[in-house]
């Protein structure tokens, strides 16, 4: 079933049969639910959780128990998790399930100018020393060494900032320093910057490639690496990131995080992250046309989201894992299953109004994942603290 544009004439026009239920009598049905929480002796695939139409009863239930062994990966390839300080539970997710992971990626720090070849890294205050000996520790293993690379973005930067940055050394020296100085500092084993997006359609593809492979170099000498973001293929915005792009940063650049994710908005509502564009993505990036195309694609990450959305009549907005469980309670029936972009979705109205929330599901998650093996790609999660803890079953 195609989601279309048109969704809020539908939300307006449609009769929810839906009925609103009255706060006294939403706590009884929690309660008959008997929710599971925890540590399981099955996983997903055993307790047949894996489906086209999930239940929502089903995932209410099961939503909150998993595997009880969470060092068994069923990936391959690399995993990138993103953690942010807003989403505590990512915290504990990358505690609980680290030897899934080969990298977890902090949203900590922030690159500000203050003057002439003069910066500060604003964001240090949410490094947190005592976790990530933690988190080392639960993904350590014989064969496996999780490793931790913040988030860095240029933060309030204005048009003569990126102009002093990009056009004189000094500047772009200072910059390198400072970040290599807070890796040998806190002890972390590289950076993932994200500075593709907020540039490329302002300046010359050289002047970013300096920019990138300038810090990937400073930070390769020190024994250091650099994971670059970059955005997924748009229709309006074809060459933004091109198979061009990727071979002048293959060398220097450790991986690339694919932004796979925020296919729709508010102002054209509908799937998360279509399977069929994530592939596109891909290929657009890596082509087979491209010479060891099958060792060069185990460099990218394909993103996936562990957020959803709520489309209302006014807007709506981004939902986390709690906020979609709160709004499938309202669902008596199975999800919908849209074939062409393998995402499920539900319609519901409540106290609040009506809705259409589209939030990944263990199939769309499992598809997505066959996809990344079938291509010879990494993954990279955004992010750990929004999904549900059975999600984690997958990877």
């Amino acid at each position: 079933m195609k989601f279309i544009i048109c969704v809020y004439l539908f939300l307006i026009s449609i009769d929810f049969s839906t009925p609103t239920i009255a706060p006294s009598k939403k706590k009884a049905k929690e309660k008959e639910l008997k929710i599971k929480k925890g540590p399981q002796d099955l996983n997903v695939y055993e307790r047949n959780l894996v489906e086209e139409e999930p239940a929502a009863k089903e995932i209410l239930v099961e939503n909150a128990a998993y595997y009880k062994d969470t060092g068994k990966k069923n990936f391959n390839g690399t995993i990138l998790g993103y953690i942010t300080p807003w989403n505590n539970h990512g915290y504990d997710v990358a505690k609980i399930w680290g030897k899934k992971f080969d990298i977890i990626s902090p949203v900590w720090l922030q690159v500000l100018r203050k003057g002439e070849n003069s910066y500060i890294l604003a964001g240090v205050h949410d490094v947190d020393i005592n976790w990530m000996k933690d988190v080392r520790k639960a993904g350590k293993s014989d064969y496996h060494s999780l490793k931790i690379y913040p988030r860095v973005i240029f933060d309030k930067f204005g048009d003569k900032d990126y102009n002093r940055l990009l056009s004189f050394p000094s500047e772009r020296q200072a910059v390198n320093k400072m970040i290599v100085k807070a890796c040998h500092d806190y002890k972390f084993d590289g950076i993932v910057l994200e500075v593709w997006m907020q540039l490329a359609a302002r300046v010359d593809d050289d002047v970013l490639y300096r920019l990138i492979i300038e810090l990937a170099d400073a930070l390769k000498i020190e024994g250091y690496e650099l994971i670059l973001v970059i955005p997924p293929l748009r229709e309006q915005m074809k060459d933004l990131f091109s198979s061009v792009h990727f071979e002048k940063l293959y060398n220097n650049v450790q991986a690339f995080s694919l932004m796979t994710y925020d296919f729709s908005s508010l102002q054209r509502p509908g799937a998360n992250a279509p399977l069929h564009w994530m592939r596109t993505s891909i290929e657009n990036i890596v082509p087979t046309s491209l010479s060891n195309y099958d060792v060069k694609r185990k460099k990218i990450l394909l993103g996936l989201n562990m957020y959803g959305y709520d489309y209302t009549p006014d807007g709506g907005g981004a939902i986390i894992g709690s906020q979609f469980l709160d709004l499938l309670k309202h669902v008596k029936k199975r999800l919908i299953y849209d074939e062409h972009d393998v995402e499920n979705f539900f319609e519901v109205k409540t106290q609040s109004g009506r809705h259409i929330v589209f939030y990944p599901t263990l199939h769309s998650l499992h598809s997505r994942i066959k996809l990344a093996e079938e291509l010879g790609v990494g993954l990279s999660l955004w992010e750990m603290g929004q999904g549900l803890d059975y999600f984690y079953d997958l990877f």
